[in-house]
């Protein structure tokens, strides 16, 4: 464990307040790098071992890019490895149906993430010969591609200096600067502490320290490589309470027929997953029947607890059989594929 806690010498508030705010004084470069080069040998020494940080190859790098967006790591990394078999390069990924793109992503949700990246792939390899823009305001110019992601891109995979700001890098600076930002002095304040000469590293350091160090409620300052140079030394401000999440119960039908599986296909004209693929939903059944799976599922700001009844599908439902073995080929939504997967039927 790599610590830089200092004797008492930083104990004092308006030392601490000094220390912070000499890193983005113009005038004074040795603070800066000081703040760098802390970082980056703790990077170097405990950064975690992800397999998209193997190489710097742009595909792989923005894959997990999208991938990661509102999901974590731990969830990321079975699906990346998944992904990659089946679309090994963005060629591949520009030549496939959209369906089996959707199919590919299923079980990491918001799924507009996966449409986005098929656009961007199939721009890539027609109007860009199958190559990435190497800078990030090329990149923006993809579908699916924002400011974060494309300065992350570039500068991980092409060595730009531009700096990459996202939830954990914002929480970072604040701290370290001893207040509340707005999203355009958090930018600001990351150019002006990037390494211009590791930018994709310093950006990734970043990211890291406040993944596995900086947390959002119990930051362990005992561990951080830049604790000296931090004006807060621990929480900003009170942390708000967040978003209350909404309950809800819901109920499918799963209803197997001769190795077959009875699912219905989402409107393309719905907000959410539209054109994937689930169990039919069924009226509340006033627990009259004993279910056949009870499971808990989250979406957004509402929690499901989910009931699965073993039994026909009401008449009049639109849907379609589909044999077992062809089920996991389909885009299904996260909750069917659970649902699915507990009942063994892929």
């Amino acid at each position: 464990m790599l610590c830089v806690l200092r004797p008492q010498t930083y104990n004092c508030p308006s030392r601490i307040m000094t220390l912070a705010r000499r890193l983005l004084n113009t005038d004074d470069l040795a603070s800066r790098r000081r703040f760098r080069r802390q970082l980056l040998r703790w990077y170097d020494l405990h950064k975690r071992d992800l397999p998209w940080r193997r190489d710097r190859d742009p595909y792989r790098v923005w894959l997990s890019e999208i991938m990661l967006q509102q999901t974590r790591v731990a969830a990321v990394q079975e699906h990346y490895h998944k992904f990659l078999r089946r679309f090994p390069t963005v060629r591949k990924l520009a030549a496939a149906r959209e369906s089996s793109v959707l199919a590919a992503w299923s079980g990491l949700g918001y799924y507009r993430r996966a449409r986005m990246l098929h656009a961007a792939a199939k721009k890539i390899v027609k109007e860009h010969a199958g190559r990435f823009p190497m800078s990030a305001d090329g990149l923006r110019m993809l579908p699916g591609i924002g400011r974060y992601t494309a300065a992350a891109i570039a500068s991980i995979a092409f060595g730009e200096p531009v700096a990459a700001v996202d939830g954990n890098v914002e929480r970072v600076l604040g701290r370290v600067l001893g207040k509340d930002l707005a999203s355009e002095e958090s930018w600001q304040a990351a150019e002006e502490l990037l390494s211009p000469h590791r930018p994709g590293d310093f950006n990734q350091a970043m990211m890291e320290l406040g993944a596995t160090v900086c947390l959002p409620r119990y930051p362990k300052c005992q561990m951080c490589p830049v604790f000296d140079l931090c004006a807060t030394r621990g929480e900003l401000g009170k942390q708000g309470s967040g978003t209350r999440q909404k309950k809800r119960k819901i109920h499918y039908a799963l209803d197997c027929r001769n190795s077959s599986v009875f699912l219905v296909k989402r409107p393309q004209n719905v907000s959410l997953m539209p054109g994937m693929w689930e169990l039919p939903e069924i009226a509340d059944t006033n627990g009259t029947g004993e279910a056949f799976l009870t499971l808990r599922h989250s979406i957004t700001v509402t929690d499901y607890v989910v009931r699965v009844m073993q039994r026909p599908t009401p008449d009049g439902t639109e849907g379609k059989w589909v044999p077992k073995s062809r089920i996991a080929l389909l885009p299904l939504t996260g909750l069917a594929r659970k649902i699915l997967s507990a009942a063994k039927v892929i």
